[in-house]
């Protein structure tokens, strides 16, 4: 009986550490995603691999130092902030919340688009019935589990029907290796951006969340959780890759591609009709399960200051998402709730990381932890980075 007991939990350890990374995945997968990867390969051409490159290297530093210090001091990263400032962690979760609100609008604006590409149907009525979808699943008796198995499936099935617009597509694949590392040209802003759409804002503690309430958490479990975390990097730039091969394939083939809808234009123009259908899907699964991140995300930042929020956390994740839901239809395109508020968002991930790295040494709070020194010298070269470029990104916003 202790066995099965064992080879239970072992199966669901490893059930939730999967559920992490394609929850962290998912959430960084969203209509902005497949926007800017077609954007700046048409840009970049076969040297966006190189991009693509450098940005997981620092995406694994980042997510790793945020990860394992939520895992080691067994808190989330509200009460780490804190705790190391008292304060900061009420600021910290306003960030977290106001960005993870704003961009909820956005994947719901996604979801809709996504659904009228497959059915013909009015991008208002599909938000409505994605809104459904994800108040089901946070209203199923173990949401957990839910959150876990939908993120997955849908993770999947984006992968798959982007390999089939690969195949479709037939890009370079020999040139496109050959200046991952070796590339023609470099843009600085095109790393930024992709590190800050990888883990930027609420994106990397949505699975540094999920596996502390999944019970994955203290020093002994850090392999573990290390694992986790780079698969969920690793996921998300295998989607990257691939959507970078499709728009590789189509501009090799000299088609062009419609500026108002990138990424649709070159599913459609890779596969015909068949490939713009799989772009409805490919759109729908990514925007939807970034709405479920987004709001298990951001209100799991807010339920631990009152017992009440934590009682009713259901019920304020449903208000996160018809609220979103709402303001969407309320806007029919909130393009500029968006500009406003992504160079807030650009400015989460240093500061969230900045407090991070900090807490790795505060003995009262990691106990006889020793935190990596490469893992401290990478966080604090995203933090720099990042902090620069959404500077110059909000100077520009303030004198347009």
């Amino acid at each position: 009986m202790q066995k099965v007991k064992q080879a239970i939990h072992k199966t669901s350890a490893r059930s939730a550490l999967l559920g992490a990374a394609f929850l962290m995945a998912t959430s960084a997968i969203g209509p902005g995603f497949l926007t800017q990867t077609t954007v700046f390969t048409q840009s970049l051409a076969a040297s966006f691999g190189f991009v693509i490159l450098i940005s997981v290297l620092l995406d694994i530093g980042a997510q790793m130092n945020i990860w394992r210090v939520i895992a080691v001091t067994e808190k989330r990263a509200q009460i780490i902030a804190h705790e190391l400032l008292p304060g900061m962690g009420y600021l910290l979760s306003v960030l977290i919340v106001v960005g993870g609100l704003a961009f909820n609008i956005g994947n719901i604006g996604g979801s809709g688009l996504g659904l009228q590409v497959i059915t013909n149907l009015d991008p208002a009525y599909g938000s409505v019935i994605s809104c459904v979808v994800a108040l089901f699943i946070f209203w199923y008796k173990e949401a957990g589990k839910a959150i876990d198995g939908f993120t997955k499936v849908l993770g999947l099935l984006m992968i798959g029907l982007t390999c089939y617009i690969v195949w479709k597509a037939d890009p370079p694949i020999g040139t496109a290796i050959q200046r991952t590392f070796i590339p023609e040209q470099l843009s600085v802003t095109a790393i930024v951006t992709l590190v800050g759409g990888t883990v930027g804002g609420y994106i990397s503690f949505a699975g540094g969340h999920r596996l502390l309430e999944a019970g994955i958490k203290g020093e002994a479990q850090l392999p573990a959780v290390n694992k986790s975390a780079v698969s969920g990097i690793l996921i998300t730039s295998i989607m990257r890759f691939l959507l970078f091969l499709c728009v590789l394939g189509v501009m090799t083939m000299r088609l062009p591609i419609d500026s108002q809808n990138p990424a649709a234009s070159v599913f459609q123009q890779a596969a015909g009709n068949i490939g713009y259908r799989f772009f409805g899907v490919v759109m729908w699964s990514a925007a939807i399960t970034s709405v479920v991140g987004a709001a298990y995300t951001s209100v799991s930042f807010i339920k631990t200051f009152h017992p009440w929020l934590e009682k009713n956390e259901k019920v304020i994740i449903s208000g996160f998402i018809v609220f979103s839901t709402s303001i969407y239809l309320f806007l029919g395109n909130p393009v500029k709730i968006l500009v406003t508020v992504g160079a807030l968002n650009g400015l989460i991930l240093p500061i969230a990381l900045a407090i991070i790295l900090l807490a790795a040494y505060k003995k009262r709070l990691v106990k006889n932890y020793k935190h990596p020194l490469w893992l401290t010298i990478t966080g604090w070269i995203v933090v720099a980075a990042m902090t620069l470029m959404s500077g110059l990104t909000i100077s520009k916003w303030l004198h347009l």
